[in-house]
């Protein structure tokens, strides 16, 4: 099997405060499917209303990304699913059930350490 990213861009979420209870409850219903599948590794929603770091491979701490950036992440699963295929499918019930386009990407193999 293998793990693939179902994500979408936060600002592809578009819904009024009376809807959210609806598409939250589509969306843990999907989740709730693909667990019972079996193919359900990890999912959520980010929280903008937080700070966000970037800590660079120097160690330092800095502010951002920042909201005037054109793309931020606002929610993401992962599945392990036998092809990318099946990942679409799964990609399309996040969507219907989110009502907004998904991303789909693969993870690279998991590396082997002696």
């Amino acid at each position: 099997m293998t793990k693939y990213l179902i994500s979408f861009d936060d600002a592809a979420m578009v819904f009024t405060e009376e809807e959210l209870p609806a598409i939250a409850k589509a969306a843990s219903d999907v989740g709730e499917e693909a667990t019972a599948a079996g193919v359900w590794v990890f999912g959520g929603g980010l929280n903008y209303e937080v700070e966000t770091s970037t800590v660079a491979p120097d160690g330092s701490v800095t502010d951002g990304p920042y909201p005037e950036a054109k793309e931020r992440l606002g929610g993401f699963a992962v599945v392990d699913v036998p092809t990318l295929e099946a990942a679409q499918e799964w990609a399309s019930k996040i969507a219907v059930a989110c009502r907004c386009p998904q991303r789909v990407r693969q993870f690279l193999p998991d590396p082997t350490f002696d």
